[in-house]
C-alpha cells in the first residue's frame, strides 16, 4: 500500500485526532493545558517511531518574560527520525490558540464537530489541523514501510499567538536542531507555497492630559480629545504607506498597513464629570517582507513626534510592545521547487509562490538557522474568528503533500 492510499483509508483517524487536539483548550494567553497537549503529542510522535524530547522552559526564564503566567508552564516538543540520510527536513507547528468570543454554530468553540466535511473549533485552521496532517503523514510512511529520503525533524512549539519568545524563538537557540531545511506548516495552502511573510511592530501610545472638574473643562487638558486629534492625523501617514509597494513572485502588489486602536483605554480615576488626564491606543504596523524593521520603527516614532507637535498641548509617550520579524527569500531554491512539485502532483495543478500578510514562525528558522524555509499547510476558514474550521479533504491533501516531499526530495 502506498502512503497516499493509507491516508485515504485512515481519514477518520485523522479527524478523530484533530478533534482530540481541539478539545484540549490551549488558549494563549494565558497558556492553558500546555502540559496535557505536549504529553499527547509526545505519545503520538513515539507511536510514529520518532525519538522525542519534551523541553520544559526554565521557570527562571519564564519569570523574566512572563511573570504573570507562571501558573502555566511552557513546553516545546522536538522529535527526530533518523533515516540515515545526509540532509534533514524540519517540520514546525504551534499548538497554542487564540481566545474565543461570539456565538458559534455548534455551541462549544472546542467541540470539534464535523459537518459536511468541515471540522469546527478553535485551532482547527490555526493550526492544530496542520499538526494532525503532519502526524498522519509520518504514520503513513511508517505503516507502509516507506523510508523518507531525508531525515525528519519535528517541533511542536508554544506561544506563537503571542510572540514565540518561549516557543520557536527559544527552540532555534536551545533545541540543538539538526535541520538543513524547514517547513512551517502554515502560511501557504491550497496551490500556494509561502516564501515569506510580513512582519509586525506593536506599540502603545499614551496621550497625557491634565485632570479637571467636568464643570470647568477649560482648566484641564482633555487626553481623549488630543488622542482623537492624533488619530485623525494618521490619514496622511496611511497615504504615505500606500505609496510603497512590493510585487510578490505571484504578481500581487502589497503595501505596508497600519491599524489603530485594537486596544484603547482611559487612565485611572476616570469619571463622567472629570476631564480625562490619560488616554491610550495601540498601533499595529505591518512591515513588508522586504522592509527594514529598524527603519520602519524610526520613521513611525519620528512621524508621531511631529504629529503630536502639530496639536496644541498634545504630549505623548510611545511604548514598544512587541515585534515579529518579516521574512522573504526568492522562491528559486531546489527545496522550494521540490515543494511546489509535490503540491502540483497531489493537487494536479501548478503551484505558485506567495507572501503572507500575516506573520508566523518562518523567520526564526530562516534568520537564526539560516536555512531554506517555506510555509505550507492545510489552512482553513475564519482564522481567529467565530466558526473557525478546517476542511477534511484539505487535511488529507496536506498529509499527502508532506509524504510526497519526503519521498522525492533528497536535499
Amino acid at each position: 500500500m502506498s502512503p497516499s492510499s493509507y491516508l485515504d483509508q485512515h481519514e477518520s483517524d485523522l479527524v478523530a485526532l484533530l478533534q482530540d487536539l481541539v478539545r484540549l483548550r490551549t488558549v494563549n494567553p494565558p497558556g492553558e493545558n500546555y502540559g496535557a497537549i505536549t504529553t499527547r503529542l509526545v505519545r503520538e510522535l513515539r507511536a510514529c517511531g520518532l525519538r522525542v524530547r519534551r523541553l520544559a522552559i526554565p521557570r527562571s526564564l519564564q519569570q523574566r518574560i512572563q511573570p504573570d503566567q507562571l501558573a502555566h508552564p511552557r513546553y516545546n516538543v522536538v522529535a527526530f527520525w533518523d533515516a540515515a540520510a545526509k540532509k534533514t527536513i524540519h517540520f514546525n507547528a504551534h499548538y497554542d490558540v487564540v481566545p474565543v468570543s461570539g456565538k458559534w454554530r455548534h455551541g462549544d468553540p472546542f467541540s470539534g464537530t464535523v459537518e459536511k466535511n468541515w471540522i469546527y473549533g478553535r485551532g482547527t485552521a490555526d493550526m492544530k489541523g496542520a499538526i494532525a496532517s503532519l502526524l498522519f503523514a509520518l504514520q503513513a510512511l511508517r505503516s507502509t514501510k516507506t523510508k523518507p529520503l531525508c531525515n525528519v525533524e519535528v517541533s511542536f512549539t508554544a506561544d506563537e499567538e503571542t510572540d514565540s519568545a518561549l516557543g520557536a524563538a527559544w527552540l532555534v537557540k536551545n533545541g540543538k536542531l539538526r535541520a538543513d531545511y524547514a517547513v512551517v506548516c502554515e502560511g501557504g495552502e491550497a496551490d500556494q507555497v509561502c516564501c515569506g511573510h510580513n512582519g509586525v511592530l506593536w506599540f502603545n501610545v499614551i496621550v497625557h492630559g491634565r485632570a479637571a472638574h467636568g464643570s470647568t473643562p477649560q482648566k484641564g487638558i482633555n487626553a481623549l480629545e488630543k488622542m482623537a486629534a492624533l488619530v485623525l492625523e494618521f490619514d496622511g501617514y496611511k497615504q504615505l504607506l500606500a505609496q510603497r509597494t512590493f510585487r510578490t513572485p505571484a504578481g500581487k502588489v502589497m503595501s505596508p498597513t497600519i491599524n489603530l486602536g485594537g486596544v484603547f483605554a482611559a487612565g485611572e480615576g476616570g469619571k463622567i464629570n472629570t476631564v480625562p488626564a490619560r488616554a491610550s491606543f495601540s498601533i499595529d504596523r505591518r512591515v513588508l517582507a522586504i522592509e527594514d524593521h529598524l527603519a520602519a520603527e524610526r520613521e513611525l516614532r519620528s512621524w508621531l513626534k511631529q504629529a503630536a507637535a502639530r496639536i496644541p498641548h498634545c504630549r505623548i509617550t510611545v511604548e514598544r510592545v512587541s515585534e515579529s520579524s518579516s521574512c522573504y527569500s526568492e522562491p528559486t531554491s531546489p527545496f522550494f521547487q521540490a515543494m511546489q512539485q509535490s503540491v502540483a502532483r497531489v493537487r494536479r495543478r501548478p503551484a505558485s509562490a506567495m507572501v503572507s500578510t500575516g506573520f508566523n514562525d518562518m523567520h526564526f528558522f530562516a534568520h537564526h538557522l539560516q536555512i531554506p524555509t517555506l510555509g505550507y499547510g492545510p489552512g482553513g476558514v475564519d482564522f481567529h474568528a467565530v466558526d473557525e474550521r478546517a476542511n477534511v479533504r484539505e487535511l488529507v491533501k496536506a498529509a499527502k503533500i508532506y509524504t510526497d516531499l519526503l519521498t522525492t526530495f533528497a536535499g
